[in-house]
């Protein structure tokens, strides 16, 4: 493949002919969603300027937690983008709460994973205080469904949904995307998910019919690997779906990916 076919391979604004409209509505909900539900937001869990938590407590502090990281190739956007996509969880009762992260190149990939775990240790010591201490579901879109998957061992976390993740590093590093990630050989090695033991948790994996077709396969192989070593959680095509509309899913209270969150963790 030339480099301008590499990097088609994984522009998801460019295959997707409204992302910017698609984008502009999602922020737009976003800062009226943290509006309406402004009380605990922007709390530090780090030293650097991104590294803050916005959560948004249920009514009973034992209700589960939704924690949704953040997606943009791990370079762009941050959690405020994000607010209005918890609609879902929360009209089923659930808390949520979304970190944010160092981008690159101001952060390497090694970093910003380290950011995600450090923020969870923060929510498992300081959540209750903040009305949140029941079981948390890790979830992600994008580079955060990647980072849901890399993170899913951590102790805190019971259960995964990992949305349109890239799940194997390796064919980035010869695109675009990696002008501002640098990746090692040895980052590509041990961030890959698709490279890495399979975690025993349960683990769904979403990905659009008609997203691009790396992302599709990522999940297929990941889930399919996962399968194999009998390990719990399902595979969610979503028909139709495509890398800026597969969100609505999560964000509506009917939608495929709200409706399968209790399935999670029985």
């Amino acid at each position: 493949m030339s480099r301008a076919e590499r990097d088609a391979a994984y522009n998801n604004s460019a295959a997707v002919a409204n992302s910017a409209a698609l984008s502009a509505a999602r922020e737009a909900d976003s800062a009226a969603f943290r509006r309406a539900h402004g009380g605990h937001l922007d709390l530090r869990y780090g030293p650097r300027e991104r590294c803050a938590w916005d959560l948004f407590p249920a009514a009973d502090p034992a209700a589960p937690c939704l924690v949704f990281i953040h997606g943009g190739y791990w370079q762009r956007n941050g959690k405020e983008q994000f607010a209005g996509l918890i609609a879902g969880p929360c009209s089923l009762g659930w808390s949520a709460a979304l970190p944010g992260y160092t981008l690159a190149p101001d952060a390497s990939l090694t970093e910003i994973a380290a950011e995600i775990r450090t923020a969870l240790d923060w929510l498992g010591a300081e959540g209750p205080a903040h009305g949140i201490r029941g079981p948390v579901v890790l979830s992600g879109w994008s580079a955060g469904g990647h980072l849901t998957a890399l993170c899913l061992d951590h102790p805190l976390v019971t259960a995964g949904l990992a949305i349109s993740g890239v799940f194997e590093l390796g064919p980035i590093r010869d695109t675009y995307l990696n002008e501002k990630l640098r990746l090692t050989d040895e980052e590509i090695a041990v961030l890959s998910p698709l490279r890495l033991p399979m975690r025993g948790k349960p683990l769904a994996i979403a990905y659009g019919t008609a997203e691009l077709p790396p992302l599709v396969s990522d999940s297929r192989d990941l889930h399919a690997r996962r399968s194999a070593a009998h390990l719990p959680g399902a595979l969610l095509p979503v028909p139709g779906g495509d890398h800026f509309t597969i969100v609505h899913e999560l964000r509506d209270a009917g939608g495929m990916l709200t409706r399968h969150l209790p399935a999670l963790l029985r």
